[in-house]
Formats: structure tokens, C-alpha cells, sequence
């Protein structure tokens, strides 16, 4: 039942007022056990009453299922031009991901997304700068998304580089937001950027204390977390095995 369960599309003509249809019936059981017409090609961009229908919860188990679609070898049909048309004129994304620049963590690919899905704020190591906030902050509370994910890797470059306490220009000051996350983290073994299961425990904790920064340096979006606006959670992708971990 969950593998039927997708971010919505519109159509058009017939199948337009198909949609209309099969959208009340989702929208009167509550979503309950996935959308009745997840099976048809999607066309257009999630608008915003298809978003404001969803809880966090059930967009967080959207992509759950996209990315257990991505790890079988297989992708919703999508019309990624119909998208890129159908959200020019605005957007109404679910949801906004706080993720690395690894070029092999790319969360719309690994997620089966669409274009007007998510925001997605992309820097080495996933941290939480001042900018990066007011970027969530702008998802968030100025656009309606209801999700703020943060999410790390395997062997993350950024890891290994704060570990190793690498020094290169502005990567310095970079690497250095990474440090928390090394000292906090609990391990008996060699604690080396060669050693990768110490440097994904670290990856994982600097999820977390990123996590804590957010609601701690972001009045606006820990407001939002309280009232049940927005849901904070955190999520580890893994390089070898094309799984993400959620938190919850």
C-alpha cells in the first residue's frame, strides 16, 4: 500500500476530472494507506492544496518510498518539462533538505522527486550556517513547506577533512562547524578519518547537533516545530547501499 503513496500531480482534461475525484476520496480517508492514483503518470508540479493536505509525517514517508523505489532500480513516470511549465509561476514545495554537496548524495535523485518537490540547501558537511537558516526560515515559513530534513552520508569528505583538521582558505572556517560534532561523538576504536565507521559516527552526530542548532539559532522554525507547524528530523544517506536512514 506505502509504495503507492507519492507526492500528487494534476492533469488535465478527463483525467483532470479524475483527479478531482480520486483527490476527494484521499482527502476524506485521511490519506489512510497511501493515493488511490499513484499508479498513473504524474504530470504537473505539486500545487499548493496537494501540500496543505499532507501532514509531515506523511511527506516524510513520501520519501521514505521514493527512496525504496530508487534503491529497486525504479522511478515514477514524470514529465520533467510539464514540471518545470506547470511550477513557473509558482511553488509549493513540501518540504526543504538540508544536504551535502557530495555529488553522489543528489536527495532529489535518491528520493524520486520531481522538480517543485523541495527546497534543497546543498554544503559540504550539511552544516547549518546563518544563511542556510534564513534559507529554511524562507521554505518554511514565508512558502509552507512542512518539512526540515537534515541529512548526511557515508564517507563524507567534510567528515574526514574536520577529522583530519584539514586547512585550505575559506575551508578552514568550514571545517571547523564540524568540530562539535568529533568531540561529541562516542567511539572506542581508532577515532582517524581512515577508520570509516568512526567517520560515520561522526557524520551521524554532526546530524544531530545540526539538528539542535537549527531549533536552537532559528527561533522562527523551532516556534513552527512547537505549534506542529513543521517536523525537524534528520537522515543518513548510504553511499554503497543507496539507502536513507530516517530518524523518524
Amino acid at each position: 500500500m506505502c509504495d503507492s503513496f507519492e507526492f500528487p500531480r494534476q492533469y488535465t482534461g478527463s483525467n483532470r476530472r479524475s483527479f478531482l475525484r480520486m483527490a476527494g476520496a484521499a482527502t476524506a480517508l485521511g490519506f489512510a494507506g497511501g493515493l488511490p492514483f499513484a499508479g498513473l503518470a504524474r504530470a504537473d508540479a505539486l500545487t499548493k492544496a496537494q501540500r496543505e493536505r499532507m501532514t509531515p509525517e506523511q511527506i516524510i514517508e513520501i520519501m521514505k518510498e521514493g527512496n525504496a523505489r530508487f534503491q529497486r532500480g525504479e522511478r515514477k513516470n514524470r514529465n520533467y518539462l510539464r514540471e518545470q511549465r506547470a511550477s513557473a509561476a509558482g511553488q509549493y514545495p513540501a518540504a526543504v533538505l538540508l544536504s551535502c554537496i557530495d555529488s553522489r548524495a543528489p536527495a532529489e535523485v535518491i528520493m524520486d522527486l520531481g522538480i517543485g518537490d523541495i527546497f534543497n540547501c546543498r554544503v559540504a558537511g550539511n552544516i547549518a550556517n546563518d544563511d542556510m537558516l534564513g534559507s529554511m526560515e524562507f521554505a518554511c515559513k514565508v512558502t509552507g513547506a512542512k518539512v526540515v530534513l537534515v541529512m548526511g552520508h557515508t564517507s563524507c569528505g567534510a567528515i574526514k577533512g574536520a577529522i583530519a583538521n584539514a586547512e585550505l582558505g575559506n575551508l578552514t572556517g568550514l571545517l571547523a562547524k564540524i568540530q562539535p560534532a568529533i568531540q561529541a561523538t562516542n567511539y572506542d576504536g581508532e577515532r582517524s578519518e581512515t577508520n570509516y565507521p568512526f567517520v560515520n559516527a561522526v557524520a551521524r552526530k554532526n546530524v544531530e547537533l545540526t539538528m539542535d542548532n537549527i531549533r536552537h539559532n532559528s527561533p522562527v522554525l523551532a516556534e513552527m516545530e512547537t505549534h506542529g507547524t513543521i517536523k525537524i528530523t534528520g537522515a543518513m544517506y548510504n553511499l554503497g547501499t543507496g539507502a536513507v536512514e530516517f530518524f523518524a
